[in-house]
This record gives structure tokens, sequence and C-alpha cells, in this order.
């Protein structure tokens, strides 16, 4: 039983889908882009004035930037929180966003459109 236990374990793995991963983050002229290793689910949500993307079981390196948008700056960084990533957008006014991905050369694109909510 234990050798089938553990067998059962090992294909389970080679099924799985590998955990999210960011791998890079730009900006582009209507907001931040960000680089996947597969399709991206996020949640949103504002927190004491700040947008935030909470990204479950995610991994990826800690980065920061500031974007110049038609509706003034806003400063973004990736970070921590546990098993998950954030991806934390903080401006003068307060934020809305809207997310569009596509799939691009075996990696998924997500650009973030900002605008003022």
């Amino acid at each position: 039983m234990l050798i089938a236990f553990l067998v059962g374990l090992m294909i389970g793995r080679v099924f799985d889908p590998p955990r999210l991963r960011i791998e890079d983050a730009e900006a582009w002229e209507q907001g931040l882009q960000l680089w996947f290793n597969r399709e991206p689910q996020a949640q949103a949500e504002h927190v004491d004035g700040a947008l935030v993307y909470r990204y479950a079981d995610a991994y990826g390196r800690v980065r920061e930037g500031q974007l110049k948008l038609p509706l003034g700056l806003v400063n973004w960084r990736v970070e921590r929180d546990g098993r998950d990533l954030l991806l934390v957008l903080v401006s003068p006014r307060p934020l809305d966003g809207e997310w569009r991905g596509a799939q691009e050369d075996g990696r998924w694109r997500a650009r973030l459109t900002l605008r003022p909510k």
C-alpha cells in the first residue's frame, strides 16, 4: 500500500500545473505589463487607498518602480505575503484597473490599464 501511495503522489506531481511565477514587469503607455509562466488569476482589492492585486500561491522576485501616466505618477511594487504575491499600486488619486491577458511565446502577458476611480 505504501508503494502504491508513493507512486500515486509522483504521478499527481507530474500532472500538477506549475506554480504561478511573475517573470518580468515593465511599464507601458497606459499602465503596467506583467509576464507570467502561465495564465494568472488575481483578486483586486482597495487597501488604505492603494490598488492591490493578490496572486495566490505564486512566487517571483520582489521589485518596484514608478509609472508616469497621464493620470499622474503611480508607484508600484511586487511583494511577498506568505505564499502569495501582491502587486501594490499607489497614486495620489484613487485607481481602478482593467486586466487584458494573452499568451505569447509560451508565456502569458497581462496588461493592466490604469485609470482614475
